[in-house]
């Protein structure tokens, strides 16, 4: 998330200092992404450079100019663009396994599978336990949004799995190998890990 875009909104709503931006900013997210103070100032500096806030007179509070009003506005008509995915440190760090040679690729992908169920399994609480408090709707969509990532990643480190399976089958018989046996004993691993 861009958290200029999100001081932005905030700053929309009423003038702010930092630590107050800080503190909204991690109440709307339940502190998913958490700030620190420094960084919340150097990003209100870079916002006041481009002339979307200006600070008072009393050199405390800032306040949305008409420019960062319009662009919040077209950053809210505007898809978050995709075309460049983020560096993902697992992605990386699996696509490097199955290249160097000696590497236990199914045990870094069943070490992971752990921990991913365990990350899935802490959302789901947290998502049980928000479901009591109606009145928090952004912080359940974000717990939400956290659950689907994590089912995804889960359904993925499945295909990696199978896929090396696969690849090591068709090594060791010379031929192509029926990738549905190998989905199979998959998802029959999957369910052992619950």
């Amino acid at each position: 998330m861009s958290i200029a875009k999100a001081f932005l909104v905030l700053l929309g709503e009423r003038s702010m200092n930092g630590n107050q931006l800080r503190s909204e900013f991690e109440a709307c997210t339940g502190a998913t992404w958490p700030l620190n103070v420094g960084q919340a100032y150097t990003t209100l500096q870079r916002l006041e450079r481009d002339g979307l806030v200006a600070v008072g007179a009393d050199g405390g509070l800032y306040t949305l100019t008409e420019s960062g009003a319009r662009d919040v506005e077209q950053w809210w008509n505007s898809p978050v663009e995709r075309s460049r995915p983020g560096r993902d440190e697992l992605a990386i760090k699996l696509t490097l396994a199955v290249e160097v040679p000696g590497v236990d690729v199914r045990a870094v992908v069943r070490a992971q599978r752990a921990e991913s169920m365990r990350v899935l399994h802490s959302y789901t609480r947290l998502k049980a336990d928000a479901a009591a408090d109606a009145a928090d709707l952004s912080w359940r969509l974000l717990l939400e949004s956290m659950v689907f990532q994590m089912e995804a990643e889960i359904r993925w480190l499945d295909h990696v799995e199978a896929s090396v399976l696969r690849e090591q089958r068709e090594v060791a018989s010379g031929a192509p190998v029926d990738p549905a046996p190998v989905e199979a004993t998959t998802t029959e691993a999957k369910r052992s890990a619950r």
